[in-house]
C-alpha cells in the first residue's frame, strides 16, 4: 500500500523504514541494519608472535599480543607481552602492532642470550653485506659456541678473548680446528658489531668488545700471513694443465687463472648466470664495481667451464662449481674453506711453490693481462675494480664484444 511522505509528499510504501526520496524516517521504531564489520583474521607468519583473546571478562581491549623472544630446547617458541602496549580492542589492531614490531624490533628482553641476539642481528646485518663478508662472519661465529647460551648482559672482555684464543670447531673427520689469525680478527669484528646492536636496543650500556685492541702478536701474525700474492711461473702453469682430469679441482684453479674471480666468488657463480652460447659469466661480490660483472669465458678454459656446467646439471645444483668430496652431503657448494683446502692439497701434491694461496690465481690473471697488453679498463671491468676516471666510468660505453677481444689477448 502506498502512502504520502509527510516531508516531501511523494508516494512511498507503508512498509518502507524511510522515504527513498528524501530519507524521512517512516518507521522510527525500526532500526536500520548496520553493515557487518570485516572481522576476518589474518594469519601471523611463523616467528612473529602470538595473539590471544581473553574471554569471559568485560575488557575494553581483550586481544593480547605476545612477541617471540627465543625457543626452548624442544623448539617451542618463548613469548612475552609486547611493549609498551600489549592489549588491543580488535585482533587486527594487535596484528598490525606485531607486524610493526617485527619490522623494527624496538624493545628486547634484558635477559636475551648471545645466540638469540645473534639471530636477530644477523637477519638485518647479513642483508646489507656482500656474500663473502657474510661467509666470513658466519665462519667466525662457529668458534663462539662456548658463550652461545650466556646472557648478553654478562659478556665481558675475557669471554670475547676466550673465543678468539680458545675457540674450536670440529671438522668432518673429527679433528679440531683452531681459529686462524684472520678468523680471530673476524671474531673481534663480529662482537664489535653485535654488541653495538645490543647497546642500540638498550640491552647493555657498554660494548666491551670495543674496550680492547688486537694484541701486537696477533697483528703481526695476521699481517705475516697476508703476505704479497705471487703469480704462477710458466713451469707451474704447464704442470697444472698437464694434470687436468688427473688431480681433482686443478681445472678450477685454471678457470680462476683465466678469469680473475676472487676465491670467495667462485662458489657463488650460479648456473643461470653462465651463458655458454655467448661465452660469458655474470657474477661477483664484495664491492659495487665487483657485483654482477660480466666476465668473458676465455677460449682456453671454455671446455673446462662447459664440463663443470654439465656436471652441475646432473647434480641438480644451482651453482657452477661444486664440492664432490662428500657425495652424501646435500650441501655441495664450493665454499671458500673447501676451495682453500683443495688448493693447498694441489700445491703440495704437484710440488708447486708452498707460499701460493688461493688469491694468487687472481693475481696471475692480472699479471698475464698486463703482460699481453690488455686494456687497463678492461682488466678493471673483468676483475671488478673501481674505475676512478669519470669519463670512462660515466660517459664511455663498453660492449661485451670489446671485453671478449681484450680477454683473448691473453695466451
Amino acid at each position: 500500500m502506498l502512502i504520502k511522505c509527510p516531508e516531501c509528499e511523494l508516494q512511498v510504501s507503508d512498509k518502507a523504514p524511510a522515504c527513498p526520496h528524501c530519507g524521512y524516517p517512516m518507521q522510527p521504531t525500526v532500526k536500520q541494519k548496520s553493515r557487518a564489520k570485516n572481522n576476518k583474521r589474518r594469519r601471523l607468519p611463523n616467528g612473529f608472535g602470538q595473539i590471544s583473546e581473553i574471554k569471559n571478562r568485560n575488557l575494553r581491549n581483550p586481544f593480547r599480543a605476545m612477541v617471540t623472544v627465543g625457543k626452548t630446547t624442544e623448539g617451542r617458541p618463548i613469548c612475552k607481552p609486547l611493549k609498551p602496549e600489549s592489549y588491543f580492542p580488535t585482533y587486527n589492531d594487535a596484528y598490525a602492532a606485531l607486524v610493526e614490531y617485527n619490522r623494527n624490533p624496538y624493545e628486547m628482553d634484558k635477559g636475551i642470550t648471545v645466540k638469540e641476539l645473534y639471530e636477530k642481528w644477523s637477519k638485518k646485518r647479513y642483508a646489507q653485506l656482500a656474500t663473502g663478508s657474510c661467509s666470513g662472519m658466519k665462519g667466525a661465529w662457529k668458534y663462539c659456541s662456548a658463550i652461545y647460551n650466556m646472557k648478553v648482559s654478562d659478556i665481558r672482555v675475557r669471554h670475547i678473548r676466550g673465543c678468539m684464543e680458545e675457540g674450536r670447531i670440529i671438522l668432518g673427520d673429527g679433528t679440531e680446528k683452531e681459529p686462524s689469525p684472520v678468523t680471530k680478527s673476524r671474531i673481534k669484528t663480529l662482537f664489535n658489531q653485535l654488541l653495538d646492536y645490543a647497546v642500540e636496543y638498550e640491552i647493555i650500556d657498554h660494548n666491551y668488545a670495543r674496550s680492547f685492541r688486537e694484541s701486537d702478536e696477533l697483528w703481526k701474525e695476521r699481517h705475516t700471513v697476508n703476505q704479497e700474492h705471487i703469480s704462477f711461473t710458466d713451469e707451474e702453469m704447464m704442470l697444472l694443465w698437464a694434470n687436468v682430469g688427473i688431480v681433482p679441482y686443478v681445472d678450477i684453479l685454471l678457470i680462476q687463472c683465466y678469469s680473475g674471480w676472487r676465491p670467495a666468488e667462485l662458489g657463488f657463480i650460479e648456473l643461470s648466470n653462465v651463458d655458454l652460447e655467448n661465452r660469458i659469466i655474470v657474477g661477483g661480490s664484495k664491492t659495487d664495481a665487483g657485483k654482477d660483472r660480466i666476465v668473458p669465458i676465455h677460449s682456453r678454459i671454455f671446455s673446462l667451464v662447459e664440463q663443470r656446467y654439465m656436471e652441475a646439471k646432473k647434480l641438480g645444483s644451482i651453482y657452477l662449481l661444486n664440492y664432490l668430496d662428500n657425495p652424501s652431503s646435500k650441501k655441495s657448494r664450493l665454499t671458500y674453506q673447501r676451495y682453500r683446502k683443495r688448493f693447498e692439497t694441489i700445491i703440495e701434491q704437484l710440488g708447486l711453490n708452498p707460499q701460493h694461496r688461493p688469491h694468487d690465481c687472481r693475481k696471475h690473471f692480472v699479471t698475464m693481462a698486463k703482460k699481453h697488453k690488455v686494456d687497463e679498463y678492461a682488466i678493471k671491468y673483468i676483475v671488478g675494480h673501481n674505475i676512478s676516471d669519470i669519463t670512462e666510468r660515466v660517459y664511455t660505453k663498453r660492449d661485451i664484444k670489446w671485453l671478449k677481444t681484450e680477454m683473448e689477448k691473453i695466451k
